[in-house]
């Protein structure tokens, strides 16, 4: 496949970086020589200066042949312009950038469709989703909804006080049938397991299981779920806006923020918001504003070392939910040996969705897990796809990649070898990145 991607910043880069080991042919165009000088020499792709929102620059791209255009530059207005001229040079398909919820409303989207932008993505919103989701479910590091919550799944990191641990899953699979373990993040190698592998202490473990049977999970790893009320965020940014926006009324919020205008927004924005203007990393600060008190602390500063020392701080004062925004990629696995708690990336979130348009293959839900390298897909199986003509152990699947489960008009159910995937299934895949190619020809 043929992309252009507009904008050379992190969500460009990391996406470039992605599509590239898929051997998709790349170019990337961005007004900065500077940034383009950098990632040519670390990636396998073409590079053009010039603005996003010019005809000539795009036509030097090559836009007219090109499958996907994709415009993740900074500014929302520029994106959404850059689309619409795509889309008249003749690109296949579209998908633009913005921070402007109002956007996502269905009547407008009708309108952007119209000017030829054919998808739309709003990261900030998607991590603000991620936020709310780590706050109410004070169980896990990472929950996942597919199809409106008919299957879940569970990141949950297991301590050595859970009766999973030391058990084959094979042993495990007669008990629970409504559960199924489809990946492990061990010392930061990412594991499918197979029957005879089993869980140890400071694993990461992903559960795939129904709603009904998320409270059996908690129990076999030993987790004891508790209520949040009060939460403090450390930086007033966009992404904690929309959190507490998704929040609602029912929780006692503190907002600490350094940039004193933005307090001011902040605190016309939201009546049930208290809103402190002062240094976060200030430790007299915290403790004056009871961080001892607070059930949740999260940190979403623009600064990812700020925002893991925040949590880890949070953490020796005894707050028992952290949630850190890193965007540097380089410190996840020190935000995960920390004990953060769960981690947030925008740019994971933004290449997951935009990921989907790239494969021959209906899919409905792609996301990268933080706290591993595995990847999570939910397919739709097609008419005379290779995934319908076999019982799953009978498939051949990549051993790279595991079928968790399968959606089926209203209901979710956990896969088993001597399950049998029909037209329709919504099938939810994990993989590593060397399994997506494989999986792929299963479902196109």
């Amino acid at each position: 496949m043929k992309i252009v991607i507009a904008g050379a910043g992190e969500v460009g880069t990391h996406l470039a970086r992605m599509l590239t080991n898929e051997n998709h042919d790349i170019i990337l165009l961005d007004d900065s020589s500077e940034k383009l000088s950098n990632i040519s020499g670390d990636l396998d792709l073409l590079t053009t200066v010039g603005s996003a929102h010019s005809f000539e620059d795009l036509k030097n791209t090559g836009i007219a042949k090109a499958d996907l255009f994709i415009a993740v530059t900074p500014f929302e207005e520029r994106n959404v312009l850059a689309c619409s001229m795509a889309s008249y040079l003749g690109v296949g398909r579209t998908i633009a950038r913005i921070n402007n919820l109002e956007y996502l409303k269905e009547n407008y989207k009708s309108k952007l469709k119209n000017l030829g932008i054919d998808e739309l993505i709003y990261p900030e919103s998607l991590a603000a989703k991620e936020i709310v989701a780590s706050v109410k479910q004070t169980g896990t590091r990472q929950l996942i909804e597919f199809s409106n919550g008919k299957l879940l799944l569970l990141g949950i990191k297991v301590r050595e006080n859970a009766p999973i641990l030391n058990r084959t899953f094979e042993d495990l699979s007669q008990e629970n049938k409504h559960i199924l373990v489809v990946a492990i993040n061990r010392d930061n190698i990412t594991i499918i397991p197979k029957g005879k592998d089993f869980v140890q202490t400071g694993d990461i473990v992903f559960f795939i299981t129904t709603r009904s049977e998320q409270q059996h999970v908690f129990d076999l790893t030993g987790k004891k779920l508790f209520g949040v009320k009060n939460i403090m965020f450390l930086g007033g940014s966009r992404i904690a806006q929309k959190a507490v926006e998704k929040l609602g009324d029912q929780f006692r919020i503190k907002i600490i923020e350094y940039d004193l205008e933005r307090c001011e927004k902040i605190a016309d924005k939201f009546e049930n918001v208290l809103v402190i203007h002062g240094d976060g990393r200030n430790l007299d600060l915290l403790k004056e504003e009871g961080i001892d008190k607070m059930d949740a602390f999260v940190a979403t500063t623009g600064n990812s070392e700020t925002n893991i020392l925040g949590c880890h701080l949070a953490k020796s004062f005894g707050v028992r939910r952290t949630v850190a925004e890193v965007e540097n990629l380089a410190y996840m696995n020190l935000a995960e040996e920390m004990d953060i708690g769960t981690i947030i990336n925008k740019k994971l979130n933004a290449a997951g969705y935009i990921y989907k348009f790239t494969l021959n293959a209906a899919i409905s839900k792609v996301k990268c897990l933080t706290a591993s390298d595995a990847e999570v897909f939910e397919f739709i199986a097609k008419e005379g796809a290779k995934i319908t003509q076999n019982l799953i152990r009978d498939l051949d699947f990549p051993e790279e990649a595991k079928i968790g489960g399968i959606i089926r008009g209203n209901n979710g159910y956990i896969a088993n070898g001597l399950t049998q995937i029909q037209v329709g299934d919504k099938v939810v895949v994990f993989t590593l990145p060397a399994g997506i190619k494989k999986i792929e020809k299963f479902f196109k």
